[in-house]
C-alpha cells in the first residue's frame, strides 16, 4: 500500500536536510489511505504551492472527499516542494511523491492540479517534471496520466495550454468524478496483454484519439491540442478546432444543487501551521451582484445556496472530526447569504458554549453592515475586513458596485462600538477612467474611519488601506481594456503615500512588477507557454512568495519568447476583435459582457464630462 522503499529514501538522504520536514511526510488526522490493489483508479490532487498554502484551499479539501468517498477511486494530494526539497529530489534522482503512500506522480491515472493563480506557473512544470511525467502534452502516451486542470486561470486557458491534457472550467464537482471514470476506460481499453501501453508515435496518436472522446463526450472538456490559434498583426484572430469530432466552444460545468453536494466534514488537519487553520464551509456559490472589474462574480453564476442547516450540521461534524476553534463561513459575500442573520445567530448558539469562534470574512457594504458587528463580534476577533474597492460615489456606479461611503462609515463607527479596533479595506487603483480625486478619495474615506474610532474610543483607529493594481480579466465587462502602465502605478502609489496625514492609518501598495506579469499571464495566449517554460529553465520558483520572486528573469523570458507586451498587456480590444479565451464560454456569454462594456464606456464619458 505504502511505498516504503521511496519513504525509507526520503528519511534517510533527505527529510533531515530540508525545512520544515513535516509538510512532506503526510499521516495528518483524517487523511484517507486505501490499498490501491483495492481500487480501480487512482487520482492525485495537486495544488502548485507550498503545502501551508495548498492545505488552506477548501477546494482541495472538497474535491479529495468526494473523491475518496466512493470505493473505487482513491484520492490523494501532491504540492509544490520548495526549492530545497526540490533540489534534494533532483540531487538523489527522486520522483514527486503523494502524501498518503508515497506513490509516484506518473503511477496514476489522473493528476489534477488547480490553477489559483497566474504568477505559480512555473510551480505546474516543477510538479509535473519530478513526477515523471512528460511536460508537453503532445509527448505523453497512454502510458502517462492524464493531465487535468481546473480553477480560475482556466478562465483562460491558453498560456498553460501546452501543458495539460485536459482544462475545465466552472465548478469541479460535477466534472472530476466523470472525466476520471472515462478516461480511466480509455486506458484500460488501450492497455496490452502484458499490461503495458503502445509506445512511442503510435502511442501519442492513440492517446490524442483518446482525448478526442474525452472532448466530444463532455461539453466542459477543454482539450487544447484540438484548438490551433491564428494570429494577425500580433493578436490571436482566431483558435479554431482543428477537427470536427470536437466542440467550437466549451462551456462550463454547473452544479444545480449546492446544497445537495456534501461538505467535507473530516478536513485533514495539517501537522504544521497553514495560512488557515480552522474549519472553513461554503455557505453559497456565486454573488448577486454584478461588479465589472470581478471575474468571480461572472464565472461562479448562477446563485446557489446551502440550507442553515446543512451548514450548521456540517460544522458540527467537522469540528468533532478536527476540534478547530474556528469556522469560517465562505461565499463571495458572505453577508449576502439570504438566511444570513439565522444562520450567523444559530452558529453562535452552538459554538459559543463550545469556545468556538465565527468568522465572516468578506462582508457585503450596505445597510445591513451597521447590525453586523454587534452580530459577528467575539471576544478573539477585533479587526473588520470591508472591501469598498473605490472611493468615490461615481466611479462606484461606473464599476458598478453600488454601496455607500455612509453605510461603509457607520458600519466601522458600530465595529469599534462593539469592540473591533481596526479596520482593513480594499481598494484598486488603475481602474478605467480613474482620476486623481479617486485616489484622494481613498485616504479621505480611511482617515475619515479613522477619526470614527476617535470618536467612539478617544483615540485614531487604526486602519489599513490595501490598494491592488487593477488587471482587467478574461471575462468581465473591462476585458477589452488595456492595463496601466508601470510608470502610472508609481506615480499613483507614490501619491497615495504622500496625501496621508494620521499615523494610524497604514496605505499598502501592491507590488507593480508581480501586478504587471500577473496581467500578462492572465491576458496572454498560447505563446505565453514558451515563456513560462523559459522562466522555469532559468529558475522560476515559487513566485507567489516575494522573497523567491525575480521579475527580471520573467521580463527576459518574455522578452526571449517574442511576446510584445504593449500590445498584449497595455493597447485595448475593440469590441469586436477576437479575444485569447473567447472559445471558452461563461454564463450570459460576450453578449452581457458586450453590453456592459458598452455601458462603462458611456459613464466615463460622462464622468469624464462632469470634470
Amino acid at each position: 500500500m505504502i511505498n516504503h522503499t521511496l519513504k525509507r529514501r526520503l528519511e534517510s538522504v533527505v527529510l533531515p536536510y530540508v525545512q520544515m520536514p513535516a509538510q512532506y511526510v503526510g499521516g495528518e488526522r483524517n487523511i484517507v489511505v486505501k490499498n490501491h490493489a483495492d481500487v480501480k483508479g487512482k487520482l492525485a490532487i495537486g495544488f502548485p504551492d507550498a503545502y501551508t498554502i495548498g492545505m488552506s484551499h477548501h477546494g482541495l479539501q472538497v474535491l479529495y472527499s468526494m473523491i475518496n468517498r466512493r470505493d473505487d477511486w482513491c484520492a490523494e494530494r501532491v504540492f509544490t516542494p520548495w526549492p530545497d526539497m526540490e533540489a534534494k529530489l533532483r540531487e538523489h534522482d527522486l520522483p514527486l511523491y503523494t502524501l498518503e503512500t508515497f506513490t509516484p506522480l506518473n503511477e496514476f491515472d489522473v493528476v489534477g492540479l488547480s490553477l489559483q493563480y497566474e504568477i505559480s506557473s512555473p510551480n505546474v512544470l516543477t510538479m509535473i517534471d519530478l513526477g515523471g511525467i512528460p511536460l508537453e502534452a503532445e509527448d505523453r502516451t497512454m502510458a502517462d496520466p492524464l493531465l487535468l486542470a481546473g480553477g480560475p486561470c482556466c478562465q483562460n486557458p491558453e498560456p498553460m495550454a501546452d501543458y495539460f491534457d485536459v482544462m475545465v472550467t466552472g465548478d469541479g464537482e460535477p466534472a472530476l468524478p466523470v472525466i476520471c471514470d472515462a478516461w480511466l476506460k480509455l486506458r484500460n481499453e488501450a492497455r496490452l496483454p502484458d499490461g503495458s501501453y503502445t509506445p512511442g508515435e503510435a502511442g501519442r496518436r492513440e492517446r490524442e484519439e483518446a482525448l478526442a472522446k474525452i472532448a466530444a463526450e463532455f461539453e466542459f472538456a477543454y482539450v487544447p491540442r484540438f484548438y490551433t490559434p491564428e494570429y494577425v498583426d500580433g493578436r490571436v484572430s482566431a483558435n479554431p478546432r482543428n477537427r470536427d469530432d470536437v466542440p467550437e466552444t466549451i462551456a462550463p460545468s454547473v452544479i444545480s444543487d449546492l446544497d445537495g453536494i456534501p461538505l467535507p466534514t473530516a478536513p485533514i488537519v495539517p501537522y504544521v501551521k497553514c495560512v488557515h487553520d480552522r474549519i472553513a464551509i461554503e455557505i453559497m456559490r456565486g454573488c448577486p451582484h454584478l461588479c465589472r472589474f470581478c471575474q468571480s462574480t461572472v464565472i461562479k453564476r448562477p446563485l446557489r445556496i446551502r440550507e442553515v442547516d446543512t451548514i450548521v450540521d456540517a460544522a458540527m461534524e467537522s469540528y468533532r472530526n478536527t476540534g478547530y476553534n474556528e469556522i469560517s463561513v465562505l461565499s463571495l459575500s458572505s453577508s449576502d447569504y439570504p438566511h444570513f442573520e439565522p444562520l450567523i445567530r444559530r452558529l453562535h448558539e452552538v459554538f459559543r458554549p463550545l469556545g468556538v469562534n465565527i468568522t465572516v470574512p468578506s462582508l457585503r457594504v450596505n445597510d445591513q453592515l451597521r447590525s453586523l458587528p454587534e452580530l459577528i463580534g467575539s471576544e478573539r476577533r477585533r479587526s473588520l475586513t470591508l472591501a469598498p474597492e473605490v472611493a468615490r460615489d461615481d466611479m462606484r456606479e461606473q464599476i458598478r458596485k453600488k454601496i455607500k461611503n455612509s453605510d461603509l462609515i457607520e458600519g466601522c463607527r458600530a465595529a469599534f462600538q462593539n469592540g473591533f479596533e481596526s479596520v482593513k479595506l480594499y481598494f484598486m487603483c488603475g481602474l478605467p477612467g480613474e482620476r486623481q480625486v479617486d485616489l484622494d478619495g481613498i485616504v479621505d474615506l480611511a482617515e475619515a474611519i479613522a477619526r470614527v474610532g476617535k470618536e467612539v474610543n478617544g483615540r485614531n483607529a487604526r486602519v489599513t488601506a490595501s490598494v491592488s493594481n487593477f488587471v482587467p480579466k478574461a471575462h468581465t465587462p473591462y476585458q477589452w481594456n488595456g492595463m496601466q502602465s508601470r510608470e502610472y502605478f508609481q506615480w499613483a502609489h507614490k501619491y497615495l503615500y504622500s496625501r496621508r496625514q494620521i499615523r494610524s492609518v497604514n496605505i499598502k501598495c501592491h507590488d507593480i512588477e508581480t501586478s504587471l506579469l500577473e496581467g500578462v499571464l492572465s491576458r496572454g495566449d498560447r505563446r505565453t507557454g514558451k515563456a513560462i517554460r523559459l522562466a522555469w529553465e532559468r529558475g522560476a520558483r515559487m513566485d507567489g512568495w516575494t522573497e523567491h520572486l525575480d521579475p527580471e528573469r520573467w521580463w527576459t523570458a518574455i522578452e526571449d519568447a517574442g511576446l510584445d507586451v504593449q500590445n498584449l498587456l497595455h493597447d485595448k480590444y475593440e469590441l469586436m476583435d477576437k479575444l485569447p479565451w473567447d472559445h471558452v464560454n461563461v454564463k450570459f456569454g460576450r453578449t452581457y459582457l458586450e453590453k456592459e462594456q458598452t455601458r462603462a464606456t458611456v459613464q466615463l464619458a460622462d464622468m469624464a464630462a462632469a470634470i
